[in-house]
């Protein structure tokens, strides 16, 4: 006889969010709906791990039910032009024209650029595009552009509604500082499409879109995601813990919340901890709290170690300031708490750190350590 089926953990961390998973962006989620309805550019903003591409996701997911027809590009994953274009390529054939043409009929949309692709199946059927790196740039320039027009001329001619969206948006200066503008040109003529450019570098993202001399200045909406709010996610957490066999107390909850400060990934990540160290039928406890909180110290530790090892002594003694108090390090009477070097040197210090994503600066001027459980381990290790 098979044994009972497990419960499953209602936490989810790692991968998108979805469904159940998917905590309290509700308002977010509508306007994010709303304005791609509306034709509107959105520039959706947010440190890294806060559910910016879960809640991009969401509303994409939705608006597909709705009818719309969608190109999505993850600039992390396209270093070079030509990675860019096999991407786009990609997007175009399996989410825009599986959608409204017939097998016989997808590849030939391809047939208008400089450069036509090579064109891959492997054995389950999923189809890929390669683009030759030793192709004249403009030819590799042109091909984008005319990719670029592609969607929306498909959209146009099959009446559907059309949404392009790019994911950690602020790298497309990386691959090529001209390619702004390249898109820039193509997207003003697209009147009637959506366009959502979502990144995790604010001051980039900022740039990119308030900066007068950038292409794509005031081109988009921007709508900057921050942590959610404490009362909304404790509520979060106690539903998910009452879809289960488990419970979870009120202090537990603030206790967690105390920690991760509503950051999404973190209280997702030590949600799902908890929930692993309470038995079946059980509520769980501060003290459960803190059995998990060391759980996932202890499954971080490799990589904050790494981060640690290679900090130089004052970008040490300015993470140990940060995870004390935050505050403004460049100040006479912070540095003096917390003898740090002189302003030059805390300058020195810091520009690193804000660059490899481990310290943020906040609306308010504050510095602070960008992920709770850092601060954590900076306390429980390196004090």
């Amino acid at each position: 006889m098979p044994g009972p089926t497990r419960i499953r953990n209602p936490f989810t961390y790692g991968d998108l969010a979805s469904d159940e998973s998917f905590t309290d962006r509700g308002d977010e989620l509508a306007q994010l709906k709303a304005d791609v309805r509306n034709g509107q550019n959105v520039a959706v903003i947010a440190p890294r791990r806060y559910g910016k591409s879960s809640l991009v996701k969401a509303a994409l997911s939705d608006l597909i039910g709705e009818g719309f027809l969608v190109v999505e590009v993850d600039l992390m994953t396209t270093p070079t032009k030509e990675r860019l274009a096999a991407k786009l390529a990609k997007s175009i054939h399996d989410d825009v024209a599986t959608a409204v043409f017939r097998a016989k009929e997808r590849l030939r949309i391809f047939s208008s650029l400089r450069i036509v692709p090579s064109m891959t199946v492997d054995t389950h059927g999923v189809m890929s595009f390669g683009f030759s790196a030793a192709r004249a740039e403009a030819d590799v320039d042109a091909t984008i552009e005319r990719l670029l027009e592609l969607p929306a001329e498909i959209a146009a001619d099959k009446g559907r509604r059309l949404v392009v969206s790019f994911d950690e948006f602020q790298e497309i200066t990386a691959i090529d500082p001209r390619l702004p503008a390249l898109m820039r040109a193509v997207f003003q003529q697209q009147r009637d499409v959506a366009h959502v450019y979502a990144g995790s570098k604010r001051d980039m993202m900022r740039r990119l879109f308030s900066d007068e001399h950038e292409p794509f200045y005031r081109s988009a909406k921007t709508m900057e995601i921050g942590a959610i709010p404490v009362p909304l996610f404790a509520d979060f957490v106690k539903a998910q813990f009452d879809r289960t066999d488990r419970g979870v107390s009120d202090e537990a909850v603030d206790r967690l919340l105390a920690v991760t400060g509503g950051h999404p990934y973190a209280t997702q990540e030590l949600a799902y901890a908890l929930w692993e160290e309470i038995p079946e039928g059980f509520s769980g406890s501060v003290g459960d709290l803190d059995e998990a909180l060391r759980a996932v110290l202890r499954a971080e530790h490799a990589r904050f170690t790494l981060n640690w090892e290679s900090a130089t002594r004052p970008q040490k003694l300015l993470l140990q300031a940060l995870a004390r108090e935050p505050g403004r390090p460049f100040s006479n009477a912070y540095r003096l708490r917390h003898d740090l070097p002189p302003t030059s040197g805390v300058q020195r210090a810091l520009r690193p750190l804000l660059d490899g994503e481990l310290v943020r600066k906040e609306e308010d001027g504050d510095y602070d350590l960008a992920e709770p459980f850092l601060r954590e381990w900076i306390l429980a290790y390196a004090i």
